[in-house]
């Protein structure tokens, strides 16, 4: 048995090396880098619906964005963005107004889109204007940072660009510096877009309309996506790779393997099993960072009976195995989110664990006194592409319901669909993550408690007393006000319990030692044009 997985391993490997070399032509090796993942891109536009995290790097590749952010150092020596300092990208420079609601963007006059098209304030209005109208995520992404409506862009001349703000948000530079303003070839869009689809959602879902570093060569979703440097590139110093070829690889042993053997350069976004043993292997670096304003959770529909009754939901809060969920799901790696002692913490520290803990009486208790002594059937769901993290959990988590009389039938819903699954909000319960991109406590409550029920709130949760804590907090004058609407956030979401915390995930790269100038991005995907090759 060793021995066939030994031969299929090889086999596969050497499968997707030939397509990978295929790609790279005749690419110079230290200009060319090649990537396997569990997981690729499933569109090549940032605001479409349904777009998986890794989309995201794909956007943060092909597209610029007006700023970006600086890096640091942290004290592991691993290179990290710094979420305090903002940095130009497109926008060469800007300015804010004294009271903070008006912002001046100065763009770049020498860059232009991959098709050789000049970038204009015609390009970033539009880009803008389609941001905040789409709908779904793009459009909440931005209500995030005050910017709801397109009367608040403007063009004051070819290379000027304006945002205007109904109050001072400390959230709006951060904000546009995430991968969702993205900077879009408005006239190539437009010639695609129709009376139905006026901002050519279908099109640009497949096609490059970008100016960023690189260009998109190949895209197929679910197989493999191969860049091309674009050489006319003008926001940044010019990437040293020049071809990157990222392929999907199921199965982490076979990416494991082909990493060890040296067939590839970077194994992206490691099973936490993997990343500890590879730590042993002093021929791969191992690049692992706790993964900031992050955490693996059980969520329930507060709208989905019997989800609505808040007993069975703190029934289901003694049941979950936290401490077997964290061992075979995060193998140990990042830090556990349970077991706190106080419903109300004492600080606004973040992210701290909540007072949820394991108590299979209590939950039998508890799912009695909620009318239903003999438990009831539901469906559990999570992401086959992330199962290395949430079937181990989704596992565990049935196993325990059983315990109280709550049958479950696991739901493995693909990759490419879960996106589209989660804004339909019909899950009743799941096992998922969610990172806030921008590193604020009350920016993670926005994005997953808010009643405005982001794609993120796969609770449907809504009560507007959350809602306030939630706003009190974003709009603090000062840190004191501050900490205590987080604390008061922190405290009703324990007491109403629509999410269970399991823990802080860690984000792992493992790669050859010849490869250099990895950084740790908020959007937890890779940034090709800080990589090089010694």
């Amino acid at each position: 048995m060793k021995l066939r997985k030994s031969v299929l391993r090889l086999a596969a490997s050497a499968v997707i090396l030939m397509f990978a070399v295929s790609a790279a032509k005749a690419a110079p090796r230290d200009e060319t880098l090649l990537v396997v993942r569990e997981q690729g891109p499933n569109s090549m536009d940032i605001m479409g619906m349904g777009t998986n995290r890794p989309a995201y790097g794909l956007s943060w590749n092909v597209y610029d964005r007006l700023l970006t952010y600086g890096k640091m150092t942290d004290a592991s020596g691993a290179l990290k963005y710094d979420f305090q300092q903002m940095a130009p990208e497109l926008a060469e420079s800007w300015e804010v107004s004294p009271d903070g609601t008006r912002i001046v963007f100065h763009l770049r006059k020498n860059a232009v889109f991959h098709d050789g098209t000049p970038v204009t304030a015609e390009d970033v209005k539009w880009s803008f204007d389609r941001a905040v109208s789409v709908g779904g995520f793009p459009t909440f992404q931005m209500n995030a940072g005050s910017m709801t409506r397109s009367e608040q862009f403007a063009v004051i001349d070819a290379h000027t660009f304006q945002v205007t703000l109904p109050r001072k948000d400390k959230l709006s530079l951060p904000d546009i510096g995430t991968p969702v303003p993205a900077i879009i070839n408005s006239r190539l869009a437009r010639k695609h877009a129709t009376e139905k689809d006026p901002w050519a959602m279908e099109w640009l879902k497949n096609n490059d309309a970008g100016g960023g570093a690189y260009t998109v060569r190949e895209f197929k979703p679910g197989v493999q996506t191969v860049y091309e440097r674009f050489e006319q590139w003008k926001s940044g110093e010019k990437p040293a790779i020049k071809t990157v070829v990222e392929r999907v690889v199921p199965s982490a042993s076979t990416r494991r393997a082909m990493l060890e053997k040296g067939d590839v350069d970077i194994s992206f976004d490691l099973s936490p099993k993997d990343a500890a043993a590879l730590l042993e292997n002093k021929k791969i670096r191992v690049e692992g960072m706790p993964i900031e304003n992050c955490m693996w959770f059980v969520d329930m529909n507060v709208t989905k009976p019997p989800f609505d009754n808040l007993k069975v939901r703190q029934a289901i809060s003694y049941a979950v195995p936290y401490e077997e969920i964290f061992k075979a799901s995060a193998y140990g790696r990042g830090f556990a989110l349970f077991g706190a002692t106080s419903a109300r913490p004492a600080t606004a520290r973040w992210i701290q664990p909540y007072a949820f803990a394991t108590d299979i009486a209590k939950a039998r208790e508890l799912l009695a006194e909620a009318g239903f002594p003999n438990g009831f059937t539901t469906t559990l769901s999570f992401n086959l592409g992330t199962a290395t993290w949430g079937e181990p959990a989704a596992l565990l988590l049935q196993e325990n319901l059983k315990k109280i009389g709550v049958e479950t039938r696991i739901e493995k819903i693909p990759a490419a669909n879960w996106r589209s699954e989660m804004a339909k909000k019909n899950m009743p319960l799941l096992v998922d993550n969610m990172g806030g991109w921008l590193n604020y406590a009350d920016y993670f409550f926005f994005w997953n408690y808010h009643s405005q029920n982001g794609v993120f709130n796969t609770m449907s949760y809504q009560n507007r007393e959350m809602d306030a804590y939630i706003e009190s907090a974003r709009f603090a004058e000062n840190k004191k006000s501050y900490d205590k609407s987080i604390i008061d956030c922190i405290a009703k979401a324990v007491a109403d319990a629509p999410r269970l915390p399991l823990y802080q995930p860690s984000l792992d790269a493992a790669m050859q030692p010849g490869v250099d100038g990895y950084v740790y991005w908020f959007h937890r995907q890779i940034d090709y044009r800080s990589i090089r090759k010694k």
